[in-house]
């Protein structure tokens, strides 16, 4: 049985999905206005690993995560750089989805816009306001958070402390300093989009509760988001979508901690503030993963490259032995059968992430595993193609499909001349569907491998292509 600690409920309890197998998981995305940082990293990393774990147990998960691009931050950067806002928010998207493809994190099912959802923001403001949960003061409309009973029950937080002492928009029109933005009126020179109340757009905690609403329903499975959310905007989320609906609005929160620069606080004027791509240009994907999951992703974690080097040392032993097999593998083709209980590992490694997605146990199981594969290969020469197939059957399971700590796709395994080939006549079988006018293949072929880190290049005499790894 899986355990999460919950942070509505302050417990670790059983997992029950709704509907099993299937799961849905929401996930709180970047703000789309400048080059995600390391810390944000995180926790893209760990909800990963969350998923991969529930897929790795035989649950059907459709996994969202939104992205946010309409926000004060992208419009004061297109300020700064005078360029429409759409245009920032749709140069850190494809700067987004690049860098989490380096980082080995697997494409989300849906990616919701803000932008793309006006009309079920609106909705579920006009349904709010009609309700009485939510007050109009000429064309800014707030959330009344004293309507809400219940209200600080994911942050612990009590209201009457709030009032008095929380850091809060300060905005003399609000009924109470504690309630928050629906939809906010267009200033000059700002996006807007036309509302009941007049031009304006979405309030950053709405677009989530809409977005999750129009996918997932009144009621799901998981959310999840840094510890940074808990309070206001997943507190918020809970307030508008079940005064909305009237039902329940999440079953399990689960919440990543804060990431340290050298045991200091990540920030700009200390001068230790680190994006992922320029971490990447250092470290691979892999050690930035090996450092993450040895902590559990509730926790602080501390991050300097010290310790990055140290987590690349530690690859090593997975790395060799995964020569070993492959050069083992291209050999024989027969051998002694050596009987090896690898049931015992699998189980070991699912009762470690069983209890709240203890990666830091579950590295140890691998290493445990590594070592002894390791003995019983020097004291067996002559081990057969069979038990180089195990061994590495369970390296995919755990440390590749779960973990994402080592690589043994195919792609890595090819042939150059075979891979580039095989790109060549993706791009001819591209080619061929946009002459028969099917734009929808070929921006699939184009999509897919874009994903596999091949970027394609068209000109009037052909199509090329590079890798972007």
């Amino acid at each position: 049985m899986l355990y999460i600690y919950n942070t509505l409920t302050k417990k670790k309890e059983e997992f029950i999905p709704l509907n099993p197998p299937y799961v849905k998981m929401y996930f709180c995305g970047p703000t789309v206005y400048d080059y995600f940082h390391i810390g944000n990293a995180r926790s893209f990393i760990m909800i990963d690993i969350i998923r991969r774990y529930l897929e790795f147990q035989g649950y059907k998960v459709t996994f969202a995560m939104n992205l946010t691009d309409v926000d004060d931050k992208i419009i004061k950067k297109a300020n700064s750089e005078n360029i429409d806002p759409a245009i920032i928010a749709e140069k850190y998207t494809v700067a987004f989805m690049n860098d989490i493809r380096k980082l080995k994190i697997k494409p989300a099912d849906l990616y919701p816009k803000a932008t793309a959802h006006i009309a079920e923001i609106i909705q579920m403001i006009k349904t709010l306001e009609d309700k009485k949960f939510a007050y109009n003061i000429d064309g800014n409309v707030f959330y009344d958070v004293k309507k809400f009973n219940g209200y600080g029950r994911l942050s612990g937080k009590n209201i009457d402390d709030l009032e008095s002492g929380a850091r809060v928009e300060i905005n003399e029109e609000k009924r109470n300093p504690l309630d928050f933005s629906l939809w906010k009126k267009a200033k000059e020179g700002e996006p807007y989009w036309e509302s009941p109340w007049g031009k304006g757009r979405p309030g950053w905690h709405i677009e989530c509760s809409a977005m999750s609403n129009k996918h997932f329903g009144e009621t799901f499975d998981i959310h999840a988001g840094g510890s940074d959310l808990i309070f206001p905007h997943h507190e918020n989320e809970i307030a508008q979508s079940e005064a909305a609906s009237g039902k329940h609005f999440v079953n399990y929160w689960i919440h990543f901690g804060f990431l340290n620069i050298n045991n200091e606080k990540m920030s700009k004027s200390l001068g230790n503030f680190f994006t992922a791509r320029e971490i990447l240009k250092k470290f691979s994907a892999e050690s930035i993963r090996m450092l993450f999951v040895q902590s559990h992703y509730a926790g602080p974690l501390n991050f300097s490259d010290e310790l990055l080097t140290s987590a690349l040392k530690g690859l090593e032993k997975l790395t060799n032995l995964k020569d070993l097999i492959r050069e083992n593998l291209k050999q024989k083709e027969s051998g002694s059968i050596i009987e090896v209980d690898f049931t015992k590992y699998k189980k070991r490694f699912e009762d470690t992430m069983n209890d709240d997605f203890n990666t830091p146990q579950a590295v140890a199981v691998i290493f445990d595993f590594v070592k002894e594969m390791n003995k019983i290969i020097s004291e067996n020469p002559e081990a057969g193609p069979e038990f180089y197939k195990n061994v590495r059957k369970f390296l995919i399971d755990t440390a590749q499909n779960v973990l994402g700590i080592i690589d043994f796709s195919e792609t890595d395994i090819l042939d150059g001349k075979l891979e580039e080939e095989l790109i060549e006549l993706l791009i001819k079988l591209r080619q061929e569907a946009k002459r028969d006018k099917n734009y929808a293949l070929a921006d699939k072929i184009r999509i897919g491998l874009n994903e596999l880190g091949i970027e394609l290049k068209d000109s009037k005499e052909k199509t090329t292509f590079k890798k972007v790894k």
